[in-house]
């Protein structure tokens, strides 16, 4: 069996497991197993596979038809157009939450901002991006789960930013030495309801993905603790589920009523982003 064979063997079969992306998770599983990058793969696409090869593939490829996903088994997940490693410790970063960062990037290069926290961080990828396109600020990023840290460790390393992240163990903004200007947020905001129906859940950590009864558990204790360490004039980007962004707007006017609210919609068109700042007098409610 050659590469191309092989690919469009694998394509059907993930197909008609309604897998999505099929032709593009045959590659990435093939490309994995012969350690090699898309222009070898197809430089060498009517190549035979050795019996070796072949039964590597099948082995990964087995893997992901139970339904690990392709991150897992390959340790690597594309995020903002960098490579990032993640494993099991951690939740596989989603393509809508570049759009957190961007907004995050945008907000603080307007308003100068100096000190940013990533809250939840997992496997550091938004406090790593911030970092690298805020160069000048300083960016603390914060987990509960000290395996998951350790992820975030490594991909600080592998981008180079191991002296300008700073990675602290606690609860949300418990574990800050300091007020920061920007509080960044993608936590936990998946309903219990729907957490079965989520097609990573039993790989996943449920733990980075269960947001309580209403999704809004995290995002509620986020603006709660804010107001201790937020600094005047300063801003919160939350990233919500589908149909909580007015409920997370509440939460932040509710603390923050002086503040000016945006939404922002990802590439589906859900309000994905929800963003207050402060005016550089700011009153909280009594």
């Amino acid at each position: 069996m050659n590469l191309r064979q092989a690919i469009r063997e694998a394509k059907e079969t993930l197909s008609a497991a309604d897998i999505d992306d099929a032709l593009l998770e045959s590659e990435v599983l093939l490309m994995h197993s012969l350690k090699i990058d898309r222009v070898k793969l197809y430089i060498d696409i009517d190549s035979e596979l050795t019996p070796q090869q072949y039964e590597g593939f099948l082995t990964l490829f087995q893997r992901r038809l139970t339904g690990e996903p392709s991150a897992y088994i390959t340790g690597n997940r594309e995020f903002y157009d960098l490579d990032f490693f993640v494993n099991q410790d951690v939740l596989i970063p989603r393509p809508e939450t570049e759009l957190l960062v961007e907004k995050a990037i945008d907000v603080a290069k307007k308003r100068s901002y100096k000190t940013i926290v990533d809250t939840g961080t997992g496997s550091g990828v938004v406090a790593i991006c911030l970092s690298l396109n805020l160069p000048e600020a300083v960016v603390y990023a914060t987990d509960i789960s000290a395996p998951a840290l350790e992820v975030a460790s490594m991909n600080c390393q592998r981008h180079r930013v191991e002296d300008r992240v700073t990675l602290l163990c606690g609860n949300l903004l418990e574990p800050l030495p300091e007020p920061v200007d920007m509080i960044v947020a993608n936590l936990p905001y998946v309903t219990d309801l729907d957490i079965r129906q989520v097609n990573t859940a039993g790989h996943e950590p449920e733990t980075a993905l269960n947001g309580g009864k209403d999704g809004l558990e995290y995002i509620i204790a986020i603006v709660a603790q804010s107001v201790s360490k937020l600094l005047r004039g300063g801003s919160i980007l939350l990233e919500v589920g589908e149909g909580q962004s007015q409920a997370a707007s509440r939460q932040l006017r509710g603390i923050y009523p002086y503040g000016g609210v945006n939404i922002y919609r990802d590439f589906a068109g859900i309000e994905r982003v929800v963003s207050l700042s402060l005016p550089q007098e700011t009153r909280l409610i009594s």
